[in-house]
């Protein structure tokens, strides 16, 4: 985000606090309940966007985790490309012993946890 933004963001919030405390007086809010509610709707939204940002975070869903796995699969894309036939294939062939490998611990694992039971 571009420091322009930043402003562009910090005055229009401005200029909403004021537009609703103006919308609120104009309803025939008293003045003091006027500032009191804006302010409260004003918070509540600042609330709210931080509770997104605390989300994002916890699912990893940030812009920089993005950009790390897009750089992460270009990188794998490169070396696959890379690799000769004979080398793809026996890369396919770890890949899939390590899935069965998964697949068997698992199994096992979820039948363990059966005669447990």
């Amino acid at each position: 985000m571009r420091r322009l933004d930043v402003f562009s963001i910090g005055i229009g919030v401005f200029l909403a606090g004021g537009a609703i405390y103006f919308l609120l007086q104009v309803l025939g809010v008293e003045s003091t309940n006027a500032g009191v509610w804006s302010q409260a709707l004003l918070v509540v939204g600042l609330v709210g966007w931080v509770l997104t940002y605390l989300v994002r975070f916890a699912s990893s869903n940030l812009t920089y985790n993005q950009q790390l796995r897009d750089y992460e699969n270009a990188i794998v894309e490169k070396r696959w490309e890379k690799m000769t036939p004979e080398e793809r294939e026996k890369v396919s062939q770890e890949v899939l012993a390590e899935q069965q490998k998964s697949e068997a611990a698992t199994s096992e694992a979820s039948a363990d946890g059966d005669s447990a039971a």
